[in-house]
């Protein structure tokens, strides 16, 4: 592994263990050359996703981009990064399993929402104010109802409650 900070070809792996999900091996290394140290993660990849956006542009899938989508959805919400990371790497275990190579940004942005749905109402709205890109304020309105919809409990639920 090169060394980002002197670009040195070799550093030195002074410690290795499972990340928390088991998803991945966190790595700590050195640089022999400028003492730095830094971390990378190795993740089991099985397949090279290819994104198609909607002008027909395509482009090499970026775990980044779809943590970072995301976390800005979570932000300031009582979420984990950890948890974010285990939503993250189970829609790239989905993508990866599920399409042959290609993707379209409008899969991407359903799986999100699905998985955001779960996770944290606020966040879903948030990413779809984006995601959907709304035209107009009745636009929305009509979105936020259909969520009320979903959240509503329901009767069985409420008897459960009262018992």
């Amino acid at each position: 592994m090169k060394c980002p900070f002197c670009g040195f070809d070799d550093t030195i792996v002074k410690d290795s263990r499972n990340s928390d999900d088991n998803t991945s091996i966190r790595r700590r290394r050195e640089c022999p050359e400028c003492g730095s140290r830094f971390t990378t993660f190795e993740r089991v990849q099985l397949r090279e996703l290819t994104v198609i956006k909607k002008n027909g542009e395509r482009t090499p899938f970026d775990r980044e981009k779809l943590y970072k989508s995301i976390s800005i959805a979570l932000r300031k919400r009582p979420v984990s990064p950890e948890r974010i990371d285990k939503v993250v790497n189970s829609l790239i275990r989905k993508f990866e399993s599920s399409y042959e190579g290609e993707i379209s940004t409008v899969q991407i942005g359903q799986a999100v929402m699905e998985s955001l749905s779960a996770l944290d109402h606020i966040a879903y709205i948030r990413f779809a104010s984006v995601y959907q890109d709304f035209k107009e304020v009745k636009d929305f309105e009509e979105f936020v109802k259909t969520i009320d919809e979903l959240v509503k409990p329901s009767k069985k639920d409420k008897e459960t409650d009262n018992e």
